[in-house]
């Protein structure tokens, strides 16, 4: 039964870790996407993120499985539990970065080509920074090392919120300089921000991989 309780607990690995790592192909080619605003690469980001609730329903139906046949105890029971969480993490990072897409396909030509090199490239290029750590901490096993990538998400996840908060202040200060332009410099916002969530949702996935490994409480994303 601990064999068949392990491989079933590495598929469910697997399964999570290929949806990681498709989250981190789409924001790797919105970075193309938003320098040139090309469509045409939008486009193709969106199909790495494609069918992802299926995907996540088809590992928690999986993870409620191994829960019904299993039973499993302490580690693997946290184990089983922050897997369950991190489906969410990854369908939220999934919806982020198409909400992203959407928004900002329809802005990007509005905003000054300065401030996309300054500020939203760098922002995107954290963004994948993170993502791409907290999807190599689910094959981690080694506690210093996993604390370790846990402080390199959570760096990332920090620039993100920084330059978010520049470029915020940059555009609202373009915006009172041209009156009746608010809402297309709040639209650029709104985009913005949805880049700077999934990195949120690359450090709540780094929190519940440490907590595999370390225990202690499991904390509310």
């Amino acid at each position: 039964m601990l064999q068949t309780f392990k491989t079933s607990v590495n598929e469910v690995q697997e399964k999570i870790t290929n949806i990681g790592n498709d989250l981190l192909k789409a924001n790797e080619v919105i970075v193309d996407a938003i320098i040139t605003c090309d469509v045409d690469k939008f486009n193709e980001a969106r199909t790495y993120i494609k069918n992802i609730s299926s995907k996540t329903n088809d590992i928690d139906n999986s993870i409620i499985k191994i829960l019904a046949l299993y039973t499993p105890e302490a580690r693997d029971l946290r184990q089983i539990v922050a897997y369950f969480k991190i489906t969410n993490e990854l369908a939220r990072a999934c919806a982020n970065t198409r909400s992203f897409i959407r928004g900002f396909t329809d802005v990007c030509k509005d905003l000054e080509e300065d401030t996309i090199q300054e500020y939203a490239v760098p922002m995107q290029h954290s963004t994948i920074r993170a993502v791409k750590i907290a999807v190599s901490m689910i094959n981690c096993v080694d506690s210093d090392e996993l604390r370790e990538r846990y402080e390199e998400v959570l760096i990332e996840e920090n620039k993100t919120d920084d330059l978010y908060s520049m470029i915020e202040k940059n555009l609202i200060k373009q915006a009172e300089t041209r009156n009746g332009e608010f809402e297309k410099y709040h639209r650029m916002l709104r985009a913005l921000r949805k880049s700077e969530k999934v990195a949120g949702r690359a450090i709540s996935m780094a929190s519940l991989l440490l907590y595999v490994n370390l225990g202690g409480e499991l904390q509310a994303s």
